[in-house]
């Protein structure tokens, strides 16, 4: 939100400079994040000054140039080479003096220097509107009032403003500040508390005066908790055209363009008192009506910026005698708008129910100055004042009259929050004792009545513009912040407990496993949980219908919530992919959301993606890519180091892999991974292979063994090593060799290792040889080659006996 010093200073005398008062706005809360600078002419004309023609001859080598002398205030009048055709003697003119600074519109600077024009010398020039800034024409030079002084800065002349802007980063529940009038309320508490007593200048209504009762219009509200209060004033006999200097000066110096007078006096109470307000034209309003209410859905509307929009049945419409002029509190319609055309206008103020805004708002990704305050909570006992406010302003500057009695809707009035604060529950949030004393003048600077006075506490009364304050911790948090949190002192000794904590807590294990992930070169990403359900639908696995949907979506590609990570996935990848990093790979824990037809369900998962090479081609090694089996032996090693070392495999289901497998232990499927199915990768523009895997983090959690790790020596006598070619049918995996091995010796083996693996035209039909090593070792003694030989010849009969294998 952007404020403006000087504006702030019309209801606060402060001489402050900038930097000091936005410390004080940011020890208030109010935090500024920058200051900028505004200037209504950019360099604020500075080296331009008010000079005399004494001569004006025609220049010796041009015939579209004069050459004249120009008295610029100095001892010696200047010589200077001007072709506009509207030079004269004795005008008095703006002049550029050599070193000055001009600018273009776009912004592009450019400097006056000395020179010469077909051989005659020129100090300076003489200024047309458009090389000054002020204005677009360029048929000729300014020419000035004779009753000027010559070198008078032509920066004093035009009245030109110079500002600075805070630019304040507004909390959401501090709606009363969205305003210049609210942060120099604020303001003046926090001079207060610096011992420094400003008055707080409000803008007088107590002129506002009814000049006749010529047209009035019959208002009507159908829905008083959509639209608590309605205020509304017609203005006739004004004239639409642009708005006085000191006006587009406030609104450009926070970034509003001005529009027309009507319009800009609307949009300055505003920012002014934080108070929205529409202007109809009156001559549009068909019936002479003006109706508040809801119409039915798919109503066609067709908004100030062009665009028909379909109505929703929640939709708070201002309505005429057969159709709808606006949507309530967010935007205007094309059909009611002022133009320069209109002669007399509707003025209208009001307090729109703050939730129905916000879901109007958001159903039509429409997000205005109005909209915003509406949505957050304005002060309802504002409406009619801030209406009185503009009407005056629009009058003033567009000569209109006020021709209506104010209608003012406010059936069901609003009572002020009462909250009890007790001095104990002060002392224990703050851990300071504050004097009582200080703490009545900080509630009195900020307009909260004390009702009583207890021992033990206060009964206060809070204002109806404070809609975020309604509890005794938020009367207390208004009091530190204007009290300075920098006050409250810091304790010598600082006491705290430790309490005991699992090392199998599911922080930790996170923490465990992202350290295991990082370390075979693996990035976790954290991406948003809501979705398109236009994605969901990409994935044939997923029913849409099963999507936890948005009631109030921030935008429709984001009006779901993920029933997978996949999708988040694919699209990290492919915005790396677009940007050149094609070797991946990436991790994250985060949850999915289910609708189920009789519960909601919420799963943690840990997924895990990798595409690309898994190593970078050198001149020792070449590049290899990032495989299903590389992969796998990632998944395996992550459950190991969980301590979840028995679990079975069995194949994939569904489409979204082309080839998978589903590692279970004690029927419960603790991962499924594998190759993304190309027909999915393709809709994200992927078009290397990307694996992926689908931890079910809950489930894993539970299985994870509670036990604590144990440590033994390293072996002192050595392990042996025996190989078998085997001979199988092509059938057989082996993950069979491996389990028969280890349930024929338990206890001296160690190891089993498939190091090679044949098929070609010299096996029999429907066979493949596989190389396998075993390791054996003894902790207590040497093998010996008996043995060694016993444990062999075990092996050999088992895979004989259970897989047909023949040793080659």
């Amino acid at each position: 939100m952007n404020i403006s010093y000087n504006w702030l200073k019309q209801f606060l005398k402060i001489d402050w400079d900038s930097k000091q008062t936005a410390e004080l706005l940011t020890d208030l809360g109010l935090e500024v994040e920058g200051i900028m600078p505004y200037e209504t002419v950019k360099g604020a004309l500075k080296g331009v000054v008010v000079g005399e023609v004494l001569t004006c001859e025609q220049h010796p080598n041009a015939d579209r140039l004069k050459l004249t002398t120009v008295d610029i205030g100095q001892e010696h009048a200047v010589q200077i080479v001007c072709g506009a055709p509207n030079v004269a003697k004795g005008q008095k003119v703006p002049v550029a003096t050599i070193g000055t600074t001009l600018y273009t519109k776009e912004g592009e600077s450019w400097t006056i220097k000395k020179g010469k024009i077909r051989g005659e010398e020129s100090h300076g020039m003489i200024c047309a509107e458009d090389e000054l800034g002020l204005g677009d024409s360029h048929d000729g030079i300014m020419v000035l009032s004779d009753s000027l002084k010559t070198g008078t800065p032509c920066g004093e002349v035009f009245e030109l403003e110079s500002d600075e802007v805070f630019e304040i980063g507004l909390t959401p529940n501090r709606a009363d500040a969205m305003s210049h009038y609210g942060v120099a309320r604020d303001l003046k508490a926090g001079l207060k508390q610096k011992e420094l007593e400003i008055e707080l200048i409000t803008p007088s209504t107590s002129h506002f005066n009814i000049t006749d009762r010529s047209l009035k219009l019959d208002v009507s509200v159908e829905d008083n908790a959509l639209a608590p209060r309605y205020c509304g004033v017609t203005i006739s006999n004004l004239i639409v055209q642009p708005s006085p200097n000191w006006l587009l000066d406030r609104l450009k110096a926070i970034g509003l363009s001005p529009i027309n007078n009507v319009v800009d006096a609307t949009n300055y109470v505003l920012h002014e008192m934080g108070q929205p307000l529409h202007a109809f034209d009156a001559d549009r309003i068909f019936g002479k009506k003006v109706v508040v209410k809801t119409l039915p859905k798919g109503t066609r509307f067709m908004t100030l910026d062009g665009i028909e929009r379909e109505l929703h049945e929640e939709d708070l419409m201002i309505c005429d005698g057969e159709k709808p002029m606006c949507i309530a509190g967010v935007f205007g319609g094309i059909n009611t708008g002022v133009t320069e055309d209109t002669k007399a206008i509707f003025l209208e103020s009001a307090y729109f129910d703050p939730i129905s805004i916000r879901k109007t708002a958001k159903r039509h990704g429409l997000n205005t100055d109005a909209s915003f305050r509406f949505e957050r909570g304005i002060d309802i006992s504002n409406v009619e004042y801030c209406l009185k406010r503009a009407a005056l302003l629009i009058n003033e500057i567009t000569g209109g009259d006020i021709t209506s009695d104010i209608v003012d809707l406010y059936p069901n009035k609003k009572n002020d929050y009462q909250v009890f604060l007790t001095f104990d529950k002060i002392y224990k949030l703050i851990g300071q004792e504050i004097p009582r004393d200080t703490i009545k003048s900080i509630l009195a600077s900020l307009e909260i009545k004390v009702k009583n006075v207890t021992e033990a506490g206060m009964g206060l009364v809070i204002p109806s513009y404070r809609v975020d304050v309604q509890r005794e911790v938020d009367v207390i948090e208004e009091i530190l912040r204007v009290y300075g949190y920098n006050n409250v002192a810091f304790k010598e000794k600082l006491n705290a407990s430790i309490a005991p904590i699992s090392k199998f807590e599911d922080y930790k294990l996170q923490d465990r496993i992202g350290d295991f992930l990082a370390s075979r070169g693996f990035h976790e990403i954290m991406t948003n949980s809501l979705t398109s359900p236009d994605n969901i639908a990409l994935v044939d696995d997923l029913n849409v219908e099963q999507s936890v949907v948005m009631l109030n979506p921030l935008s429709t590609d984001l009006s779901a919530m993920r029933q997978t990570m996949i999708l988040n996935g694919l699209e990290t990848i492919s915005y790396n992919i677009n940007r050149k990093n094609q070797n991946l790979r990436f991790f994250e824990f985060g949850k999915t959301y289910h609708n189920f037809s009789d519960k909601r369900v919420e799963n943690k998962h840990l997924c895990l993606l990798a595409t690309g090479n898994r190593n970078s081609a050198g001149w020792a090694s070449p590049a290899k890519q990032t495989d299903f089996f590389f992969f796998k032996s990632v998944v395996e090693n992550l459950l190991k180091r969980l301590g979840i070392s028995s679990f079975s495999s069995r194949a994939s289901e569904g489409t979204l892999l082309s080839e998978g497998l589903s590692l279970v232990s004690k029927k419960k499927k603790l991962v499924e991974f594998g190759v993304v199915n190309k027909s999915l990768t393709k809709k994200f523009d992927v078009k290397q292979e990307v694996l992926y895997a689908d931890f079910n983090w809950d489930i894993i959690i539970d299985l994870v063994p509670k036990t604590e790790i144990k440590f033994m020596s390293i072996p002192k006598y050595p392990e042996v090593k025996r190989d078998f070619a085997l001979l199988l049918d092509e059938s057989v995996n082996f993950k069979e060799i491996h389990d028969i091995a280890f349930q024929t010796e338990r206890n001296l083996l160690t190891k089993v290792n498939l190091f090679d693996v044949y098929t070609g035209n010299k096996l029999p039909k429907g066979k493949k040889s596989y190389a396998v090593s075993f390791t054996l070792q003894d902790d207590k003694s040497t093998l010996t080659d008996k043995q060694i030989d016993k444990i062999m010849s075990k092996l050999q009969q088992k895979y004989e006996k259970e897989l047909g294998a023949e040793l080659r």
